[in-house]
């Protein structure tokens, strides 16, 4: 904390020295050590192993830049993540031959070892009434949401997230990406998540899309949504891998809820979102609870989807004790050699744009030649 305190101190000596409008140019931290708060902008140095040894805090007006080819080891431990709070921004830009990556300082890295990234936005979230604000999970003292719906809070592209999903308690626990309230203005794509606990990316609410995105091995749902998420999740690939096991009661492929945790089903902006060119692969032994779930009131329009292989208890269920998938919700979804212990589709409703079909392709997995992984 020192060492951060010490370069936020220079960086405001050299910002009250400027002489003219022009902004200053970043300072590059002056350790390989991240934690504490950002509220200027700093730059790291890609050719320096930066070590996460605590929750480092983009506070609102703070910028962090993550050059292409950054590599960051977290410590293990519940406080070790990195979050960007509402007016804060992360320009973490790699390419694909120099992606960031964010893995486990441990030296036998597994799935939960620190937090995970958390972005924190202005736009709108499911609540009693417009503008609803909401608390962070890991952070209740940080909040997200609000009325800004193109809220811009930086770039992620090309960034790996390994062995993340460190939890305090069952119901308190990172995933490896975690979208609060976060506007359309943000840019993310191409992202990899390998090897976390619970959910590989999850929204609540906001209105950002995301692209390009591969989660292996998550420990809960490959793609979870709630809150009111507006957005796109377009070209998406979940596969639990040989071997895989979960401590989780029903992890899914994608999981998604109209309002949180299904308490406000009179709630304004319930979720209603889209999903297109997505595969959900089940290379294991474990039987999926679902491989679509969508519930709460939630609107769900997912086209080109395709799962392969593997057993599930549900191939989409609909269906919920709260409340039941909006009855506007669309999926085209093609099956191919999944088995299934209870229903091909599970509703309660009349859903006539939820069908499966034959000739669905999933996402292209050219995109993700930059990640070495084998399809």
């Amino acid at each position: 904390m020192k060492k951060i305190l010490m370069l936020l101190a220079i960086s405001a000596i050299l910002f009250a020295a400027c002489s003219n409008d022009d902004d200053p140019e970043p300072i590059p931290p002056i350790s390989d050590e991240l934690n504490g708060d950002i509220t200027s902008e700093i730059t790291l140095d890609a050719s320096v192993t930066y070590r996460l040894t605590g929750t480092l805090s983009i506070k609102d007006g703070g910028v962090l830049n993550i050059p292409a080819g950054t590599t960051i080891k977290a410590t293990k431990g519940f406080s070790s993540y990195v979050i960007v709070e509402q007016g804060g921004t992360i320009m973490a830009k790699g390419n694909s031959s120099a992606p960031i990556k964010f893995t486990s300082a441990e030296a036998s890295p597994s799935a939960g070892d620190w937090g995970g990234i958390i972005i924190n936005g202005y736009a709108p979230i499911s609540g009693p009434t417009e503008g609803t604000t909401g608390n962070t999970e890991v952070n209740e003292n940080i909040p997200y949401g609000g009325t800004v719906a193109d809220d811009n809070s930086g770039v992620l592209e090309y960034v790996i997230l390994e062995n993340t999903g460190a939890r305090s308690t069952e119901d308190v626990e990172h995933n490896g990406l975690t979208l609060n309230g976060v506007g359309n203005g943000t840019t993310i794509n191409h992202i990899y998540v390998l090897d976390g606990a619970d959910d590989g990316i999850e929204f609540f609410g906001g209105t950002v899309n995301v692209s390009n995105l591969l989660v292996v091995n998550p420990d809960d749902d490959m793609f979870d949504v709630t809150q009111g998420w507006s957005g796109t999740l377009s070209n998406a690939y979940g596969i639990w891998e040989n071997g895989y096991a979960s401590t989780e009661d029903d992890p899914r492929g994608i999981e998604a809820d109209g309002n949180l945790d299904g308490n406000g089903p009179d709630h304004v902006g319930q979720s209603n979102f889209t999903i297109e060119n997505v595969t959900i692969k089940n290379a294991s032994d474990y039987i999926m609870e679902d491989g679509i779930k969508i519930r709460r009131g939630a609107t769900a329009t997912i086209t080109n989807a395709l799962i392969i292989g593997g057993s599930a208890k549900d191939i989409i269920d609909l269906t919920d004790s709260k409340s039941d998938a909006n009855t506007n919700t669309a999926i085209s979804l093609t099956i191919d050699g999944t088995t299934f212990t209870g229903n091909e589709i599970k509703s309660n409703e009349s859903y006539p744009d939820v069908a499966i079909v034959a000739g669905n392709t999933g996402a292209t997995v050219s995109a993700f030649d930059w990640t070495g992984f084998s399809f």
